[in-house]
């Protein structure tokens, strides 16, 4: 049902489709635009800024998504929104998770929990699933990976664990910032510790973004970092099912 929530506006960047990596099944992955963090590793900072997105209101963005229902229903799929930050909009990110639940799609919220208390509990009742990027369990890495603070992600998480919402942990490997064992074990207890985590992707880093860096004029911060060799991978992937984890 229509209301004057549908007319917000939103600020967005593009949309894909894509099939297990931002939700089940097949997803329309809404990108929208904006961030507060400024993570060395990103691969999208064409995303940083509101100011450069393209304005939709709710009824268009359903308007493209529900062309592609039927075959995200028949997919198993669902629409998942990411940015960008969707929760530094969260007037237009709560009412398009309203409507697509209206119309009976999975949703996902792709965030990295840094602004989770603009996240209501109406907006979180019609969330799904999810998608928590979780920098570093280091405070003080996390501030120089990110420029931001850590302590809201982790209350993000509790938070949607009191309230029994489903999450899917996103941990980039980074050599020489998140690859310390130690810090991959206290985050792998304090995950364990809750009962809402499904699964914990660990994501090797790598410099895909890197052409986006040099067509905005702007330094890659880790042009010079190596990417971690699939013994690393798997060796955090074991750190976390040791904590009985389900990791990939």
């Amino acid at each position: 049902m229509n209301t004057a929530t549908d007319q917000v506006t939103g600020r967005v960047h593009s949309w894909d489709l894509s099939t297990g990596v931002d939700g089940p099944g097949t997803r329309f992955v809404l990108f929208v635009r904006g961030c507060p963090l400024r993570c060395l590793y990103c691969a999208n900072p064409d995303t940083w800024h509101m100011r450069d997105g393209r304005p939709a209101t709710v009824d268009e963005t359903m308007a493209e998504i529900d062309s592609y229902r039927p075959f995200l229903t028949a997919a198993g799929g669902g629409v998942t929104l990411t940015g960008g930050e969707p929760l530094l909009q969260p007037a237009f990110t709560a009412s398009v998770l309203r409507r697509c639940k209206e119309a009976g799609l999975h949703t996902a919220l792709d965030t990295s929990g840094f602004l989770g208390a603009r996240a209501d509990d109406s907006l979180l009742a019609d969330t799904d699933l999810v998608l928590l990027d979780i920098k570093s369990f280091d405070a003080a890495v996390y501030r120089k990976l990110t420029g931001g603070e850590l302590a809201p992600t982790l209350s993000f998480a509790t938070r949607l664990n009191r309230l029994g919402v489903p999450m899917w942990i996103r941990y980039v490997l980074v050599p020489g910032w998140t690859d310390d064992p130690a810090r991959v074990d206290s985050l792998g207890a304090f995950l364990a510790d809750l009962d809402n985590v499904e699964r914990v992707d660990v994501l090797p880093f790598h410099k895909l973004g890197a052409h986006k860096y040099d067509a905005l004029g702007l330094p890659f911060p880790l042009r010079d970092t190596p990417g971690p060799g699939p013994e690393l991978v798997e060796g955090v992937r074991e750190q976390f099912r040791r904590h009985g984890l389900r990791a990939y």
